[in-house]
Parts: C-alpha cells; sequence; structure tokens
C-alpha cells in the first residue's frame, strides 16, 4: 500500500475536525444550514492554518445530498467524488503556477456551463496573491456577479497584495495561528491512532516549533517517527531539527549577563564545534531571552522547561533587568540581519556576542538616557551657540562641547550651515533642511540633533527625502536615528516642510578617510569645563 504523509493521511475532512479556528467554522456552517452560503470567499492566515481544508470540507458541504448540522456526510456519491479527486465540478487551482491572464479566461469561460453531477461548480483558488495584474482583472467581473451555479474560494497567505477590488467582493475569513496547546492535543490523538510513543515535553517542543502550523507540527512529527525507535521525545526532535542544548544556550546567555566575555568566547566555540547552524543557535537564544523577560514581567514560564531549566532562568532573571534584557534582544536582531549577508557566519557570530559582554555599550546606552532625562526635567539649557549645550545645576555648572563625530574640531554652527546650504540647493527649497534642524533644536532633542547637525537633505524624488551623511555614519548614531519615535519625528517635520506625506531614506555615504573616536558613538565630543 502506497505511503501517505502525516498531514494528507490526517487532513480534516469535516469542520468540526478542524483545530483551532471555531470562530469561522461556527459562521460557515451556520451559512450552511440557513442556505445563505456567498458567491465568493477569502480565507487568509498562515501556512498550515486550515484555509485549503475549511475550503474542501465548504466545497463539499454546499453539494452534499445528506448534509448533517452543516457538515458533509461523506457518505454520498458527491461526498466520495470530492475525496478521491474524480469530481470535476470542484476544481482546485493553485495560483502560484497558474497565474497567466488565459488561465482566468478558461475558468471565465467555464461558468457558464452547468456543473455535471453536483448542485455548484466550486472554484478554489491556493496562493490566489501569485496571480498576475492582468489576471485580477480577467477575474474581477466574474467575482463580482458570477452564475448561481457558481462559487469561488480563494486562499492566501498574503491579503496585502491582494487588489482592493478583489477584497471588497469577497467574504473575508482571517484564520488565525492554532494555540500550541490545541497543537499539542491533536499530536497526541494521532500518535494513539498510529501507535507513536512520545513523551509530553517532546509533543509541547514540537508545538512550539510548528509556530501555530499543524502542518508544520505533523511534518516534524513523522520526521522524528521514522528513526526506527517509534519513540519520540526532546532529545530526538533537537537533534533531528538542529536545535542546540539548552545548556548550550543558558551557558551563552548567563556568559553575556555576566559580562564574562571569555567564558563567552569558549561557550559559542563549544556550540558552533558541535556543528549547530548559526540562524538556529541565535533563533534559540532570542526566544530563550524573551521567555527570561516573560518571567520577569508575569512569573509564568513555557511547559516546554524542566524544573532545572527553570531554576537556571530565575537564577538568570535576578541578574539583569528589563531595560537591559531589551537591550541585548534588539542587539541581537541585528546581528541575525548582519549573519544573513556575511560569509564568515561563525565570526560575525562570536564577535556580536563578545560585543554584549562589554560593559562600554551599557554605559553609553544610559550616559544617552540620563542626557535626555535631564533635558526633559529642565535640567539643560540649549544655548544659541549650537557648538555648546549648557548643562546648569545648584552646585556648578557644565559646559558640553560638541564637534563632529570623526573628532575633527570645527564650529558646528558654521558646518550646519553650509551643510543646510548644500542640502537647500539638492532639495530645491529654501528652508527645507535648515527648518528641519532647527524644528529640532527648539524642541530640545539634542541627541538627535547633533547626528543630523552635518547631514545633508535631499530630494530622491517626489515622494522620498535622502538623509545623506557625507562622512559616514556611526553605528550608535544610526540606531539613535532609527529609533521609532525619532524616525516618525524626522517624517514628520520632513512632510510639514515638503507640504506633503513624505517617505525617510538614511543614506551613508561613508569613505574611508578619517575614522577616529571609535569608541564614543554618540555622534559628539564631550569637554566637561567645571564652572
Amino acid at each position: 500500500m502506497e505511503y501517505t504523509a502525516l498531514y494528507r493521511r490526517f487532513r480534516p475532512t469535516t469542520f468540526s475536525e478542524i483545530v483551532g479556528q471555531d470562530h469561522i467554522i461556527t459562521t460557515l456552517k451556520n451559512q450552511v444550514i440557513a442556505d445563505r452560503v456567498g458567491h465568493a470567499y477569502l480565507f487568509t492566515g498562515c501556512r498550515g492554518c486550515g484555509k485549503t481544508s475549511s475550503a474542501k470540507v465548504l466545497a463539499r458541504a454546499i453539494n452534499c445530498l445528506n448534509p448533517k448540522d452543516g457538515e458533509p456526510c461523506n457518505e454520498c456519491e458527491i461526498c466520495k467524488a470530492a475525496l478521491d479527486g474524480s469530481l470535476t465540478d470542484v476544481v482546485e487551482m493553485d495560483a502560484a503556477s497558474n497565474n497567466s491572464v488565459d488561465d482566468i479566461r478558461a475558468i471565465r469561460d467555464e461558468v457558464n456551463f452547468l456543473p455535471t453531477l453536483a448542485k455548484y461548480r466550486v472554484y478554489i483558488i491556493d496562493e490566489v496573491h501569485m496571480l498576475s495584474p492582468g489576471a485580477f482583472n480577467a477575474l474581477l467581473k466574474t467575482l463580482e456577479e458570477p452564475p448561481q451555479h457558481v462559487k469561488f474560494i480563494l486562499a492566501t497567505t498574503e491579503p496585502q497584495k491582494l487588489p482592493a477590488t478583489i477584497l471588497s467582493r469577497c467574504q473575508r475569513f482571517d484564520f488565525k495561528k492554532i494555540p500550541e496547546k490545541e497543537i499539542s492535543e491533536n499530536l497526541k490523538k494521532i500518535c494513539e491512532e498510529c501507535k507513536i510513543n512520545y513523551t509530553e515535553g517532546a509533543l509541547n517542543l514540537i508545538s512550539e516549533l510548528s509556530e501555530g502550523a499543524m502542518r508544520d507540527a505533523l511534518s516534524i512529527l513523522e520526521r522524528c517517527a521514522q528513526d526506527g525507535e517509534n519513540k519520540i521525545t526532546e532529545e530526538k526532535i533537537k537533534e533531528l531539527v538542529g536545535i542546540p542544548k539548552m545548556e548550550y544556550i543558558s551557558g551563552i546567555v548567563e556568559k553575556v549577563v555576566d559580562y564574562n566575555s571569555e567564558g563567552a568566547l569558549v561557550a559559542t566555540k563549544n556550540i558552533i564545534d558541535d556543528g549547530k547552524d548559526i540562524n538556529n543557535i541565535l533563533w534559540e537564544i532570542i526566544k530563550y531571552l524573551r521567555d527570561i523577560l516573560l518571567y520577569i514581567s508575569t512569573k509564568e514560564l513555557s511547559n516546554i522547561y524542566s524544573k532545572q531549566d527553570e531554576e537556571k532562568i530565575k537564577e538568570i532573571s535576578s541578574k539583569i533587568d528589563k531595560e537591559r534584557l531589551l537591550n541585548i534582544i534588539f542587539n541581537l536582531s541585528e546581528l541575525e540581519n548582519s549573519i544573513k549577508w556575511s560569509s564568515q557566519k561563525n565570526i560575525v557570530f562570536q564577535v556580536g556576542i563578545l560585543k554584549l559582554c562589554s560593559k562600554e555599550n551599557d554605559g553609553l546606552e544610559k550616559r544617552v538616557e540620563e542626557l535626555e532625562d535631564m533635558i526633559k526635567k529642565g535640567k539643560i539649557n540649549i544655548s544659541n551657540d549650537v557648538s555648546k549645550t549648557k548643562i546648569e545645576s545648584n552646585k556648578s555648572t557644565t559646559k558640553i562641547e560638541s564637534n563632529e563625530s570623526t573628532g575633527k574640531a570645527k564650529n558646528v554652527e558654521n558646518a550646519s550651515q553650509n551643510n543646510a546650504n548644500s542640502s537647500v540647493k539638492k532639495a530645491k527649497s529654501a528652508d527645507f533642511w535648515t527648518n528641519v534642524i532647527e524644528a529640532l533644536k527648539e524642541q530640545r532633542m539634542p541627541i538627535l540633533y547633533a547626528n543630523l547637525v552635518n547631514a545633508r537633505g535631499v530630494l530622491l524624488d517626489d515622494m522620498t527625502v535622502g538623509i545623506e551623511f557625507p562622512n559616514g555614519l556611526s553605528s550608535f548614531g544610526k540606531s539613535v536615528i532609527e529609533k521609532t519615535e525619532n524616525m516618525a519625528e524626522l517624517k514628520r517635520l520632513i512632510s510639514i516642510e515638503c507640504k506633503k506625506d513624505m517617505r525617510v531614506k538614511i543614506i551613508d555615504k561613508k569613505n574611508n578617510e578619517e575614522k577616529k573616536d571609535d569608541n564614543l558613538k554618540l555622534g559628539i565630543n564631550v569637554n566637561v569645563i567645571d564652572g
């Protein structure tokens, strides 16, 4: 007998078998019972969440000769023919490979013919977002006013790619990711039916790895069940999927939290020598840090962790605060993006972990936050001289003199004026960039202001403004500018000056001439003068 994959063998054949989509299934069943089925549906959601299965069940339910409470009987000749694929009145089309205008024209010609056996001719178009613009246009009229004997069910993982004209013609149902608990319960039923031995922790781990997709969960289960031992354990899953051992992950995180660079270097070397994929390692570290953050906030942990793992998480959480934890997660996400384009993934990974073990990075962030806090409390006054910032307190007065990030001493006010003049020419606007910079100064945003004072604003097109950095942009300066609130404020100010909504693009024109004072990535050099 030919072998059938688990996700095909256990594909739902009734609405009641579809897991985790009760909010949709109830509505569809009620429509079938009341005989108020629409002419066009759009099923959206992540992969493996039940979109196509629901479409097939719905197609059988509206054509079934003996429906029961909105469910297909799966016993009549219509249902049996639909299940074995011999019913020509239910047409399944993959838009990824049939996306041309001619394919849709063929459907448009076919809909005029009556069904051969069933009550309705049903077209299930999967991955509908892959249709070409011409194909969408050819489908519009038919989708809006099809013959009474025709139903359309469209399925897609990316509804944002569909034209508004298509969306407005369909009843839309958004399928959600299936909860891990429901995936785990369904896996238990399947394991019992297939006589597969398992541990609770193994099924919980599969549920988490599936990320809300039942098909992915069944694929992992099938792979783990075919090694000959017929027993699924957490260790087996981690080995087959390529997940590093928990002690490796907790070891690296603990070294980072303790600022132990030597220990982190050894830990990363061990995990690389073990042959684990760098992307999987980073994914596991970020997920582990997320669980620590959740534990700090809620005192709850995922059930995939053993008692020993829970004790380790509690120990690590007592040594770190939320602020630093979020900063580490952010930096690891940036590291993940950097590794994608690197040919030396192992080296980039190790260097990135070592940077997280440096106290200087944390110190710099805290200094910036302290400075911003002092500004908000009114303890800092910005003088008319843009190259100097005066900090006033009860006992003493401190002046911060701001120079270029390259360390080259210049008069910032003159440089700002020159850069503003240059950007005026490029932007073809008299006060465009100057007004933006002045607005930042008036709003007491010195950190953002200092990083933009030597930049130039350039109109790239009618909808986009580029911010050019002729002398390059430090990584810290980039992180400051790209903060969500800072980018939003820049976009707002630029849009006001341009009198329409504009996009903002950062352009780093780095020439390899001068790279001084690399330890200070604030965009300013600070000289403290006691007054």
